[in-house]
């Protein structure tokens, strides 16, 4: 992939999530069935240029089948995103993505990512110092929201005026969270404004999107270049595929697929890189679906170590399934 264009229509792409979108997590994906687009997890620039750099490295680790990957960053220090852009430019990342969407509190009255939306002068820098880094080597895009506290679309006609190459809707406000159904009805507005203002930017629509042909119903529908599918990965960790068999996988199939996550977060991060706690969020993709699931799960994320999780897993799926 040269550019994002080059990327057939309607595109899939794994939405950055913190602690979740790791090269592990990333693999299993792309082995189950993998997007047309992969997402880093997203990284602090101003913590990437400080001592605790090493700390945050592990975040930008990448593998043979998580290909292309866009990484996200957000900050706040215009001369972090332009270095940082640079390095990732010789890292051999396929993108850069500004985090302008994520709604954390501690985060969003540190003045950054979606507080953004209400510093316009920042966010404008911002762009153009991760641009001026990136040099037209790799594209750069934004991720954010549809508004703050309502709907904005001045926001979006000022993100469409950056000169970027793709930008990402998260189809709620910052104010909504997670809390409300996404809200899609915008989307039709956004995609005439786009090809009012800035024709050649790529429009990617996220929110609530379950799979691939939900996805595909609604690029359809509202005119859009992409799809990112984010919590929908944890309902199905095949939701890109065109048929997903996990509806009709059972007890041992899930586990064994968790055991794969298990063993290869060990080999990758054998020296305890990254805490073992961070699998307890992955319980509710594999250990769901079959009876028992829910008390087995509890058991799991009661685990002490990587080594009784796979413990209670080997005694699992020895155990004959009752009929």
């Amino acid at each position: 992939m040269d550019t994002m264009q080059d990327l057939s229509k309607p595109f899939f792409v794994l939405a950055p999530m913190d602690d979740v979108t790791d090269i592990v997590f990333r693999s299993v994906v792309a082995d189950c069935a993998a997007p047309d687009l992969f997402f880093t997890e997203f990284v602090n620039v101003d913590g990437l240029q400080s001592p605790g750099r090493p700390k945050l490295l592990p975040k930008l680790l990448k593998g043979a089948g998580d290909r292309p990957i866009v990484a996200q960053v957000w900050g706040l220090r215009t001369e972090n995103y332009e270095k940082t852009a640079a390095e990732l430019v010789e890292m051999g990342f396929d993108g850069v993505d500004i985090n302008m969407g994520c709604p954390i509190k501690n985060v969003v009255n540190n003045g950054a990512c979606s507080a953004l939306i209400n510093n316009r002068e920042l966010a404008g820098a911002i762009i153009a110092a991760t641009k001026k880094g990136a040099a037209g080597r790799v594209p750069v895009s934004v991720k954010t929201r549809l508004g703050f506290n309502t709907v904005d679309l001045s926001w979006i006609e000022f993100l469409l005026g950056q000169g970027i190459d793709m930008l990402t809707i998260h189809f709620r406000t910052r104010k909504e969270m997670s809390k409300v159904p996404a809200q899609w009805d915008h989307a039709r507005q956004i995609v005439e404004l786009r090809d009012s203002l800035a024709p050649n930017v790529l429009l990617v629509g996220n929110g609530d999107v379950r799979d691939r042909a939900h996805g595909e119903e609604l690029a359809a529908q509202y005119g859009l270049d992409g799809i990112m599918i984010g919590r929908g990965v944890f309902a199905d960790p095949y939701c890109f595929a065109k048929e997903s068999p996990w509806a009709g996988m059972g007890r041992g199939e899930r586990l064994e697929l968790f055991k794969k996550h298990v063993e290869l977060f060990v080999a990758t991060w054998p020296q305890g890189e990254r805490n073992h706690y961070m699998l307890n969020r992955f319980c509710k993709i594999y250990v769901n679906g079959f009876d028992g699931a829910k008390e087995l799960r509890e058991r799991m994320m009661l685990a002490g170590g990587i080594d009784e999780l796979l413990g209670i897993l080997d005694e699992v799926l020895a155990a004959p399934v009752a009929a």
